[in-house]
Parts: C-alpha cells; structure tokens; sequence
C-alpha cells in the first residue's frame, strides 16, 4: 500500500518554492511524503534548476506503452487557470512570478513537451465519444488538470513510453452513475423521514426507490457513465497508433481516481463509497486485463483528515481504510492514497478550487508520485 498524508514531525527546509511558503519553517511528514523530489518541484532550489533530458527526448517504441488511466468527475478535467502572469493562481504566476515547476519551461520561457508522454482526453458528449486532447505532454489552452503532473512524475521514472488516458465527466456519483458492474442494491433508511429507500444495483434504475414500491426506470441506469467511460478508453487503446504514434503494444500500468463531489451530498451514496470504491478497483482492474495494477485515489481537497462524520468525511476514511490494507487479501498491497488537503490553494472540489492551478499541479504531482512509488 502508499499511503500519503500522514501528519507527524519533519525537517527544516526553505519554502520559497513551495506553495504558500516563505523562509524556514518545519516541513510536516506528509509534504516529504507527497512532494516530489528534483527535478521537479524542487527544482528552483537547485542551482541549474534544468528540465529533465527526458522532456525533450522520444520514448523507447520498441517496448509497450505504459497506460495510465484517470477517471472520476470534474476536478478531473481541466480546471486549472493558464493565463494572467500578473494574477495570482494562474499557471503563468506560479511558474514565472513565483519560480514553482521550473521543469514546466525552456531556457527561452516556452512551454516545454515532454515526447515520451502521450497526454488523451476522452469525453461522453450527446452519446458519442469525444476526444478533446490528444497530443504530447505540454502546457496548451486556457486551462490544465491533474494529469501535466501527473505525466511530469511517471515520464521521469519510466523508461518505456507513456500514456495518460483520461476518460471521465464532471457531476457524476459513485453510488449512481459510475457504479461498477458486480455492485448489488443496497438499503437506506431515512432518520428524518424514517423511510426506507432501496438503491439501484448495477444496470438497475431510476437511482432509487422506497422499499415495497416497484421501480419506474428512466432513461439512465446505475453504471451507465462507467460504461461509457470504459468503453471509451477502450476506443483510444483499440486506436493505439493514432493516438501513440508508432506504438506497438500497450498495458494498462495502473489507474487515478478523484471524485467524491457527487456522493458527499447523499446518505444512501457516501454511506457505500468504501464498498463501491472496492469494486470499482476490482471492475476496472477486469475490464482492462491489469489484475495487479496499483490504484491511486485522492481526497477532496476542503476535507481535513480527522473528519469522519461530513460526507466528504466518510469518503476521505472510506479511501484512507481501501489503501490502508483492510482489503489487501481482495485487493492486494498496491492502493495508493493521496491527502490532498494540504496541497490546494483554497476553495472546495464544488467550485473547483476556484481553478487555481498550482491546486491542480501540486494534486497531480502528488498522486503520480504515489504511483511511481508503488510501481518502481
């Protein structure tokens, strides 16, 4: 297991590169843990402070593509505000104003890529899917997502070609619409009401109904946007050499997973995230042939790690108790935990965190540094 975020004592460092630091101060055990090394965000502490040789260099094509696959809801997406280098919480005063993620530009101020990370975005829109971004692992658009640190830190430590393949679409739940196959109804009962509410399994619908009642399906099931997700991942990776010029083959490395915004405000939803959070590993894990692939989760962001009554609460406990071994016989060791509270810059996941980038920068360093912890 990995598990990121522990509190506890630490060393003195200077913190001028580090969001929101200033001076020496002691550096808690769950930044050494989740904060990665040079030359990444410590890089402007180092004299050269140089972008990694890799960034500029193809991968290895005659080996298989390292897939990495990010799923969940909208702070999954590209949320993290580009322009503005005189604005606070851009990207553009993060990295030239305040020094942070040196390895992000050139000697000349230009946006590096990275030539041996695929970086693709795949979208259900109006019932088909939509491949928004597909390109090499850069700084284009308005806006970037957890997956630019994500690439940053699984590029630096493999040496075959990689892929960031994200298949996922905001105001979606666990316990609804991204319930995976194998999940069973479940019962809720309402203290307020005092009734009790069946909740649909896999492929049944609506979400919910009161127990004694017949279900009156609608035009959605429980599991409807994991299958679209899936099977739109599967639509990339059956296209590997368009989407990876040059690929041979690939294998699914491993899979991220932040969400939670949806479920924290339903009883009957964050009550069973820690049971549907287990079969979403094992699910995906199936449907993409990776039995033993290491699983990265990341709390939302507002949640404080003793709070375990919110819905957001349960969910952080949830995901805290999947990566902490309760499931190690089911799931195996490798489940990785990322505490993200820490690391934003303010807001919550429902306003996106008022699209700060370095928020979304320092979550995606983070959970790709869990995973290249677990897959070394």
């Amino acid at each position: 297991m990995a598990m990121a975020g522990t509190t506890g004592g630490g060393e003195s460092v200077s913190t001028k590169n580090l969001p929101g630091g200033a001076g020496m101060v002691e550096m808690p055990s769950f930044l050494k843990t989740v904060i990665p090394r040079p030359p990444l965000w410590f890089a402007g502490l180092l004299a050269a402070g140089l972008v990694p040789l890799a960034a500029e260099e193809a991968a290895d094509l005659s080996r298989p593509v390292q897939v990495f696959i990010v799923m969940g809801q909208s702070n999954t997406l590209e949320m993290g505000k580009v322009a503005g280098a005189d604005k606070d919480g851009t990207l553009e005063h993060a990295v030239k104003k305040e020094g942070l993620y040196s390895f992000l530009v050139d000697d000349d101020g230009k946006w590096t890529t990275r030539r041996d990370v695929r970086n693709v975005s795949v979208m259900q829109k109006r019932g088909k899917a939509n491949i928004y971004r597909d390109d090499w692992l850069t700084i284009s658009g308005g806006k970037i997502g957890i997956e630019i640190g994500i690439g940053h830190e699984l590029g630096e430590a493999i040496d075959a070609p990689v892929m960031v393949l994200k298949s996922s679409i905001g105001n979606r739940s666990l316990g609804w619409d991204l319930l995976p196959p194998g999940s069973e109804s479940w019962e809720y009962e309402d203290p307020k009401s005092g009734k009790t509410w069946v909740y649909a399994g896999y492929k049944q619908s609506p979400d919910r109904w009161e127990k004694g009642t017949e279900p009156k399906p609608i035009g959605w099931y429980a599991g409807k946007q994991y299958d679209d997700d899936v099977a739109n991942a599967r639509m990339v990776l059956e296209q590997l050499d368009r989407h990876y010029p040059g690929a041979k083959g690939y294998e699914v490395a491993g899979f991220f997973w932040w969400q939670g915004d949806k479920d924290m405000r339903n009883p009957g939803h964050f009550g069973t995230y820690e049971k549907n959070l287990v079969q979403l590993i094992k699910a995906l894990r199936k449907d993409f042939d990776a039995p033993e692939a290491p699983f990265v989760t990341a709390s939302l962001g507002q949640t404080k790690e003793d709070d375990t009554t919110s819905g957001h609460g349960v969910i952080l406990q949830a995901m805290k108790a999947v990566a902490g071994g309760k499931y190690a016989g089911e799931l195996g060791d490798d489940i990785g935990f990322v505490y993200t509270h820490p690391l934003i810059q303010g807001g919550s996941s429902s306003g996106h965190y008022g699209g700060n980038a370095e928020t979304y920068m320092n979550v995606g360093l983070a959970m790709g540094k869990a995973m290249v912890e677990m897959i070394k």
